[in-house]
């Protein structure tokens, strides 16, 4: 009787109630149409809103050129590019000022930062994650004043990794995780202020000097059912915005090139790299790393995985990179008690 009551003429011999999905769209042509009316016929759509349109064009040009901003004066360019799918946010709200402002000259500014943005970053919206793989691998910078590290040991742990690095190690906290962490991982090796817990056994262990006078990264031979792959853990120095000295990243820099060095370096082809490097794969003073090692995360990810800081993630700068290993799916986990999101990603590593 209900389906009856549906088809059922009214009274002047028209349709019956008419679909959600046609009222809605009726809804937004009558909604254009009236947008619409109010621009015909006035010519200075194409005079208003040029301040709009030149902030647009102004836009799109940085993230056109980031790569050429220069860095001498306060590091800007990697200010930039830390930051940069950020810049994102200001189309929308050119949008808005350009409606406001009922300016055909502004909306039509806007589409090349559109198109730039979705260009840089489009391949990042969509999800690249796979299944299978062979090895589950994470990472977690947990603070140095972080007040429960037994928790922190064990939220990383229930990720199922592998193989887990661990940054930001204090002398009193080491003990902490290391028996929090020891029912799981059978091996391990702490180096400074750097460590690596896992499942299979490590060999060659030994600090990398990144020119810092102490240690805060590490190599091990971690012994795969697949055969042996190199893992890095590194925290690089932090980075500092100063209102004077601008993006104070100098020191990160140079212990950046020394890690890269390392790497490419290493005689085995497949490589992993675990930590903390205070900076985004769009930073040209990470290229060292960068050029040689693919990002877990850009390849078999979904999103752009902000890492940092863990109460309202703004930049990924926690990576998981690999050579000679292929990324299958890549994710961020629950917040701990750090300020930095742990990151983890499954690869497979070929046995040729």
């Amino acid at each position: 009787m209900a389906q009856q009551a549906y088809v059922a003429e009214t009274d002047n011999g028209g349709p019956g109630p008419e679909p959600r999905g046609a009222r809605l769209r009726s809804l937004l042509v009558r909604l254009v149409g009236r947008l619409s009316a109010g621009w015909r016929g006035d010519p200075r759509i194409w005079r208003r809103g040029l301040v709009v349109a030149a902030l647009a064009l102004l836009l799109a040009l940085v993230m056109l050129v980031h790569s050429r901003i220069p860095n001498r004066f306060g590091n800007l360019g990697s200010l930039t590019e830390t930051f940069l799918p950020w810049l994102g946010v200001f189309i929308p709200v050119f949008l808005v000022l350009a409606f406001v402002r009922r300016s055909a000259t502004a909306l039509i500014a806007l589409l090349l930062p559109a198109v730039v943005w979705l260009n840089l970053f489009g391949g990042l919206l969509g999800d690249k994650t796979g299944s299978g793989g062979d090895l589950t691998v994470a990472t977690h910078n947990v603070n140095a004043d972080n007040a429960d590290p037994s928790g922190t040991a064990r939220d990383v742990a229930a990720s199922g990794a592998d193989v887990l690095a661990l940054e930001e190690l204090t002398e009193t906290a080491v003990p902490v995780y290391e028996k929090a962490l020891a029912a799981t991982y059978r091996y391990h090796s702490v180096q400074g202020t750097v460590g690596l817990w896992s499942k299979y056994p490590l060999t060659d262990v030994a600090a990398v000097d990144i020119k810092l006078g102490w240690v805060r990264a590490m190599r091990a031979t971690v012994a795969t059912p697949q055969g042996a792959v190199g893992f890095y853990v590194a925290h690089l120095p932090s980075v500092r915005v100063k209102l004077q000295a601008g993006f104070t990243a100098h020191q990160r820099d140079k212990s950046a090139d020394a890690l890269g060095e390392a790497i490419a370096a290493d005689p085995l082809s497949r490589k992993v790299l675990l930590g903390d490097l205070n900076g985004t794969m769009n930073d040209r003073s990470l290229n060292a790393v960068t050029s040689q090692m693919r990002s877990a995360q850009g390849a078999a990810g979904s999103g752009f995985g902000f890492s940092w800081p863990a109460s309202f993630p703004m930049a990924r700068i926690d990576q998981i990179m690999v050579t000679g290993v292929e990324p299958v799916t890549s994710w961020t986990l629950p917040q701990t008690g750090s300020d930095h999101l742990p990151v983890a990603a499954r690869v497979k590593v070929t046995t040729s």
